[in-house]
């Protein structure tokens, strides 16, 4: 790690930090906090995926249901409007409408293959923004003249790594140029997000074996073909199901970098709170070899 002992973390001049876990667990709100210091500059994967990797496949949805409209039609094929995303680091929901939902295009799902297709998409533009860390590092200090960095990741980046490899691309990457934390959460903090999650379902990004897994589980055990499926039903019905199926994962990636219990996250308010909690998480960890 490049912070092995909490004293290093704590004489850095420059500090360099990850977050990966859950969504829903405070990584974003921490890392905002953070950036409301003034000395860290909070790189959003989420964000970079939006404007950078996905940003033309959002607009481009957009415009393809705009054209369906023939008075929208008309300004567009004149160049008389403009259509694009307007994503933030507290809005993206650009991103989450165009991944979508799979099944019955009368509840405003989609077919399979073409939920796959933007799910391949989303996969290939979280990697390659992972992979833009060392960059957005170098570009925060030489251009911004921020001194510390936090990496505010998504829910599903541990889809795309394995962590039992030591040659992995994404994990080597990180772990050489950030700390990285897990922000681990209770039995108590899956099932409230379970429940957040019932009430409002949202899309997300799956592992493609996890994925056809449960798709198939869902028809067999509903008894429906992929036209009759519900939506939002299935999401629901994938969603406890990929928490359970990611928190190994997660797990295994905690072994480059340490784990940081998510009731200790909530404690931090600004950066001396941070700077506490990381060096218990280091202390904890040289405990434990």
């Amino acid at each position: 790690m490049i912070y092995p002992t909490a004293q290093s973390w704590q004489q850095a001049a420059q500090k360099k930090a990850l977050f990966f876990g859950m969504s829903g667990l405070g990584k974003t709100h921490v890392a905002n906090s953070l950036r409301e210091t003034g000395d860290w500059f909070h790189y959003s994967i989420d964000y970079r995926i939006g404007t950078r990797y996905m940003g033309e496949y959002i607009a481009d949805n957009a415009k393809r249901e705009a054209m369906k409209v023939p008075f929208l039609r008309e300004l567009l094929m004149s160049d008389s409007i403009y259509i694009g995303s307007n994503i933030t680091f507290g809005n993206l929901a650009a991103v989450s409408s165009y991944l979508g939902k799979p099944g019955s295009e009368a509840k405003g799902g989609m077919s399979m293959a073409r939920y796959g297709a933007r799910q391949e998409q989303f996969r290939r533009a979280e990697i390659a923004a992972l992979l833009d860390t060392p960059y957005f590092i170098d570009r925060a200090e030489a251009l911004y003249g921020y001194p510390h960095f936090i990496c505010d990741t998504g829910g599903s980046i541990c889809e795309w790594v394995d962590p039992s490899n030591p040659n992995d691309e994404l994990m080597k990457t990180l772990s050489e140029n950030t700390l990285m934390i897990w922000l681990k959460g209770s039995e108590a903090h899956t099932e409230e997000l379970i429940r957040r999650f019932d009430r409002a379902p949202k899309p997300m990004a799956y592992q493609p074996s996890f994925l056809a897994r449960v798709w198939g589980e869902y028809l067999s055990e509903n008894q429906c073909t992929e036209n009759e499926v519900d939506p939002d039903s299935f999401i629901r019905f994938t969603y406890a199901r990929a928490l359970a199926h990611r928190q190994p994962r997660y797990e295994a990636m905690a072994k480059w970098g340490v784990t940081i219990d998510a009731t200790d996250i909530a404690t931090v308010r600004d950066a001396r709170d941070f700077d506490a909690v990381v060096m218990a998480a280091l202390e904890a960890r040289a405990k434990a070899s």
